[in-house]
């Protein structure tokens, strides 16, 4: 079976490569270069000739969403946003369908269904209700916030040298980890449904943003605000803790820290 992983730079591409090899299949890594549609990333179309299943990475919010300013951290302009990914979206799984793809694996994360439709998260929620409408079989994999992407929200959240986090619970999950959980997913039956996978660990999202500083001797001061975005969606107390079926990472983020 030929599996191709769209990879837009984030952390997992290659780890979920590797995984997909270990079920013995074959596997390519297709890389978007920042800011591209994947429907018009050159030999996209040749790349999915004799492509059984595809692992899209490209939905987790990033630093691409929007423009950092020194004022006011990452400004996200979010019909922008759906927009892109919208036309992006379509024009994959137009792809795909014109190949004869037979499984879409999608990275998504925890909480998309809940949290206010805006920023960010509103075009990840517009990306997942087209999945499910493509007649494509699918997957999507809902990830918590990876420690690998520690560095990008506290970028995004930086105000005049303050990090502002609003006070919400996580439980953040090693990369590795969940591109396990995708290969995984890719080699076997579509779920045309939803897999959620979190860390082990519980805590407030402005701690594990000041443990990722401190590890790194980086100087900025991390401060919570009600008011304050995650890439520019205003979330709730609890509203990125997994539900009841979630997988459960085994790695913690103090060991990871330790030896990444």
């Amino acid at each position: 079976m030929k599996v191709i992983v769209l990879d837009d730079g984030g952390p997992t591409a290659a780890e979920t490569a590797w995984r997909v090899k270990d079920h013995g299949h074959e596997v390519a890594v297709f890389p978007l270069s920042t800011g591209a549609d994947a429907s018009t990333g050159v030999g996209l179309a040749d790349a999915l000739i004799g492509c059984s299943v595809v692992i899209d990475l490209s939905g987790p919010p990033s630093l691409d969403d929007g423009t950092l300013t020194e004022e006011d951290g990452l400004v996200v302009d979010e019909d922008a946003v759906l927009a892109r990914v919208s036309r992006s979206t379509a024009g994959l799984l137009a792809a795909e369908a014109a190949a004869g793809v037979e499984h879409h694996v999608s990275l998504s994360v925890v909480g998309v269904d809940r949290v206010r439709e805006e920023g960010a998260f509103r075009a990840l929620r517009a990306q997942e209700e087209m999945i499910r409408r493509s007649g494509i079989s699918y997957s999507i994999v809902r990830a918590t916030q990876l420690f690998e992407s520690v560095g990008e929200i506290a970028t995004a959240a930086t105000e005049d040298w303050i990090v502002w986090v609003p006070p919400v619970e996580v439980r953040p999950v090693a990369g590795a980890e969940v591109a396990t959980l995708l290969a995984h997913t890719a080699a076997f039956r579509p779920l045309n449904g939803v897999q959620e996978i979190a860390g082990p660990d519980q805590f407030r999202l402005d701690t594990f943003v000041r443990k990722a500083l401190a590890a790194d001797r980086d100087q900025r001061r991390v401060f919570t605000d009600t008011r304050s975005t995650l890439f520019g969606t205003r979330v709730r107390h609890t509203e990125l803790l997994p539900g009841p079926g979630a997988h459960i990472a085994r790695r913690r983020y103090g060991d990871w820290l330790a030896n990444p």
